[in-house]
């Protein structure tokens, strides 16, 4: 049986206070989350392989509560790259937006240059991290891909994952891994057959018309599922690039290195033109349901958010206000600490982990005191 690892406490807050949204474009369906002032210019984050909408979770909350607008995507259920192309493109039609400034990571980067070049008057600027320009190596190390969408589920997570360096990491980088791991297993076989294939197509990145001013690389330098070979490729295709260098995150530098990440993202769209709206933050009604902020380096001074900002249909996944990440509790007007809620959280899981221990415990106890009882009337001829 597996193990259930508990979620962290700023992304359970986080679940409790920004919406998920589905719907369906032609036969994709699109799950996403959008937060932040309508207003300004927003920044699509697109997942790599192994990752969801909710892997950047730790972006939405700092950067909407800064005064900027962020979705976060799954990938849809697309076979080739001119489909993701299309089916992009039908996505920002829905949501009215024209021009995007995109955050990709991994395959999520390499799909972003692929809609820049194509798309160019769409794409104002983009942030690489970790990426790509071709996948061609990643074709030759997988001979099996003509039958990926025959091959159970079970294979293709488990090929997915033997991506992820496996052995002993930092504590942050292990949550980071532990986190996406999670989210790998909430992914049908065709999420993951899509997603596979989206990978290893035999493509490249032609000579797109965004200058180079306007590109971020993001990389880590200890390591990642990426070639340290493929790394090099993108940062000599655009030499007039922002470097953002993180001494260490692993794969999954959003998650594990949130602070670095956010703040370079931040500096990213001031140099490229967007401007915060926090003025837009202000004067509207508080949420009065909840406690707790990020703790990703989000200011958490009570900021907040238009609940107008409601999905027409009003249900808990594609609806529900848009609220503030700043708390308030119950029966009072002022914000509750950080510290009070992370504190309640620890104290609730330590509870928990005490409670099941002790459950174990017990349920040993009985069982060893019935099997020596058993023994013991055998010996004794009790027993036939």
């Amino acid at each position: 049986m597996k193990a259930v690892l508990p979620l962290p406490g700023d992304y359970v807050y986080f679940k409790s206070q920004v919406p998920l949204h589905k719907i369906s474009i032609g036969l994709k369906q699109w799950r996403y989350y959008d937060f932040g002032p309508k207003a300004v210019p927003p920044l699509i984050c697109i997942p790599g392989i192994a990752g969801t909408a909710d892997v950047y979770y730790k972006q939405i909350m700092a950067l909407s509560m800064k005064g900027y607008r962020v979705i976060s995507i799954d990938l849809p259920r697309v076979w080739n790259h001119l489909e993701w192309i299309h089916a992009f493109e039908k996505f920002l039609d829905s949501l009215n937006v024209h021009h995007v400034h995109i955050y990709g990571t991994s395959l999520g980067g390499f799909l972003a240059q692929i809609f820049a070049q194509h798309r160019p008057r769409r794409v104002k600027s983009l942030v690489l991290s970790n990426s790509f320009l071709e996948t061609h190596k990643f074709a030759a190390a997988m001979p099996w891909a003509p039958v990926v969408n025959w091959a159970p589920s079970f294979m293709l997570k488990r090929y997915i994952l033997t991506g992820i360096r496996d052995g002993p990491h930092e504590p942050f980088i292990a949550d980071s891994v532990d986190f996406v791991v999670s989210q790998v297993e909430t992914l049908s076989r065709d999420d993951l057959a899509s997603r596979l294939l989206l990978n290893v197509n035999v493509a490249s990145v032609g000579p797109i018309s965004l200058p180079d001013s306007l590109i971020t690389i993001m990389d880590t330098n200890d390591y990642c599922a990426v070639p340290q070979e493929l790394k090099e490729q993108l940062n000599e295709r655009y030499p007039g690039a922002r470097k953002a260098v993180l001494k260490t995150g692993g794969d999954f530098p959003f998650l594990s290195r949130p602070d670095e990440v956010n703040l370079y993202l931040q500096l990213h769209l001031r140099r490229v033109g967007v401007e915060a709206r926090p003025d837009l933050l202000q004067g509207i009604p508080r949420y009065d349901g909840g406690a707790g902020s990020s703790n990703s380096g989000g200011n958490s001074s009570g900021s907040q958010f238009d609940r107008s900002q409601r999905d027409p249909n009003g249900d808990r996944n594609g609806g529900g206000d848009m609220q503030d990440f700043g708390s308030e509790s119950l029966d009072s007007d002022e914000p509750v600490p950080t510290s009070t809620m992370y504190d309640s959280l620890a104290l609730c899981t330590v509870k928990f982990a005490i409670f099941e221990g002790l459950y174990a415990h017990l349920l040993l106890q009985n069982f060893c005191a019935a099997f020596c009882l058993y023994m013991v009337r055998s010996k004794a001829g009790l027993i036939a």
